[in-house]
């Protein structure tokens, strides 16, 4: 009975000492310390693209980092951070004053530009800032009104809570005046509901609106075109910053969330948001 019970405790060591051998040969998804490493992001949709291409780019840099995204709109996000649920807090928009009271800590990473859409059945191809507001007040209702074709205008816009719909009505001081037929979801959203809505007027992203991709048209504002040109020189006034917020400063952060600021203000992460159509913070 002994030598059974000695055979068999002998199998089970050498079971956990095999195992144990091949634990350690997955040494790419932890750090030098032995720990995996874990940035948690929720916020803005308008910076998902920006998210996921980070995500897939610091991994290559560095396997024990993961980044995991959350697009819930900028407001949600900031909320997620103050409540101690997420590292980063996402905003295509600057922070509020209560929002900073908080403790979030306002890191821009980059500038969108925000373009104006409409149905390419349109041929209307400039607004002027008023008639834009007009539009989105409910005062002009066709677009025979602006130079275009006698068609009632369907008008267009974000959610409450949205980065992209809160930093739109802040330049063009809408808060809380828009009329608007639909409110939606995501800037992908808006593209579509503009493309097969005769008449639609909408604002997206610029990153996102692609002449190549979608079948909406880009219109000029006061004669400009969003154009990574025009942002830079401020000439197309409709633009809005990409934020990454924390709490805290960046140099009280864990080494993960470190990590990925530093690889944000690389060569290559500069080069990563320029890939995307985005600004570069200077």
């Amino acid at each position: 009975m002994k030598k059974r019970l000695i055979v068999f405790f002998t199998c089970i060591l050498l079971v956990f000492s095999i195992t144990g051998c091949g634990s350690s040969s997955d040494d790419s998804s932890t750090s030098s310390s032995g720990e995996a490493l874990t940035v948690s992001m929720s916020g803005s949709t308008s910076m998902e693209d920006l998210v996921k291409l980070l995500s897939e780019k610091v991994k290559t840099n560095d396997p024990s980092i993961t980044l995991n995204g959350e697009f819930i709109g900028s407001s949600a996000g900031v909320e997620q951070l103050l409540s101690g649920n997420s590292d980063i807090g996402n905003a295509s928009r600057n922070l509020s004053d209560d929002e900073k009271a908080s403790g979030a800590v306002e890191n821009i990473v980059c500038y969108d530009g925000i373009a104006i859409i409409e149905n390419s059945a349109n041929t209307t191809t400039n607004l002027t800032k008023d008639q834009l507001i007009a539009i989105y007040k409910g005062e002009i209702t066709n677009w025979s009104d602006v130079g275009g074709p006698d068609l009632p205008i369907t008008v267009v816009g974000r959610e409450s809570g949205s980065g992209t719909r809160e930093a739109f009505e802040s330049l063009l001081d809408l808060e809380d005046q828009c009329a608007l037929a639909q409110e939606l979801d995501s800037n992908g959203a808006v593209i579509s509901v503009v493309n097969r809505t005769e008449g639609a007027i909408g604002y997206a992203s610029l990153n996102l609106v692609d002449d190549s991709t979608t079948l909406v048209n880009k219109l000029t504002l006061d004669g400009v075109e969003a154009t990574e040109a025009t942002i830079k020189s401020e000439e197309y006034s409709l633009f809005r910053p990409f934020v990454m917020a924390t709490l805290g400063e960046i140099d009280t952060q864990n080494d993960a969330v470190k990590a990925l600021f530093d690889y944000i203000q690389s060569d290559a992460g500069q080069e990563d948001i320029s890939s995307l159509g985005l600004i570069p913070a200077e």
